[in-house]
């Protein structure tokens, strides 16, 4: 599992754009995006947002996807290169490797605030798949495997207050989920607007390609 060493917000700021690492405070008006909008360590009336280089674009992208979804550089290039192996669209095999994680998962599925918090979840065993605990955030979910919370999990009040939450959620089309007992199943894999903003995926792949 890969630990963001830095303080969340810093990374956002850093990146000049919101990463969503804290869940719902994100979302609100004391994020630190919204107070300070500029790198840390530098007084807001110096800030110059200078444009960046090709090969700084693809530098930024890859930094900002690694903080995202939490993985190392080495597991990156290894998802990169399984990516480019596969048949099809390089950008979309890649992306698929990120959604497709476990920790993801709990996350599209509303079952944590944040992939953080998901992580967690994950490797503390509060996961199982197909009823077997799995506590391996990077595991792979596959299609027909179905995924839930250990009962001892269910009853917590964390949860319990989850539920709440869970009724007007909407998980994404490939995730067919029973919100009331908080199972779900995988239907396929993330496809289209599932994979979000794939150009942007594109610059990664350039980066290692190079």
């Amino acid at each position: 599992m890969a630990n963001l060493i830095s303080p969340k917000c810093k990374l956002c700021r850093r990146t000049g754009e919101k990463l969503f690492l804290k869940g719902e405070r994100c979302f609100l008006p004391k994020c630190a995006m919204v107070k300070r909008p500029y790198p840390p360590g530098r007084a807001k009336k110096n800030v110059r947002r200078g444009g960046f280089s090709e090969f700084g674009r693809q530098l930024t992208q890859k930094q900002k996807i690694k903080k995202v979804y939490g993985v190392f550089e080495r597991q990156l290039k290894k998802y990169f290169i399984e990516a480019r192996a596969k048949k099809g669209d390089a950008r979309e095999n890649l992306m698929r490797r990120f959604e497709t994680r476990l920790d993801n998962v709990i996350f599209r599925l509303g079952w944590a605030k944040s992939r953080a918090a998901a992580r967690q979840l994950v490797n503390h065993g509060h996961v199982l798949i197909n009823n077997k605990r799995v506590s391996i955030p990077s595991y792979q979910v596959k299609k027909g495997e179905t995924i839930t919370l250990t009962e001892r999990t269910k009853k917590s009040k964390l949860i319990e207050n989850l539920l709440i939450s869970l009724k007007k959620y909407q998980a994404p089309t490939w995730l067919g989920q029973e919100p009331d007992e908080l199972k779900a199943r995988v239907l396929g894999v993330p496809a289209g607007e599932d994979l979000g903003d794939i150009s942007a995926i594109g610059l990664i792949v350039e980066y290692y390609s190079r």
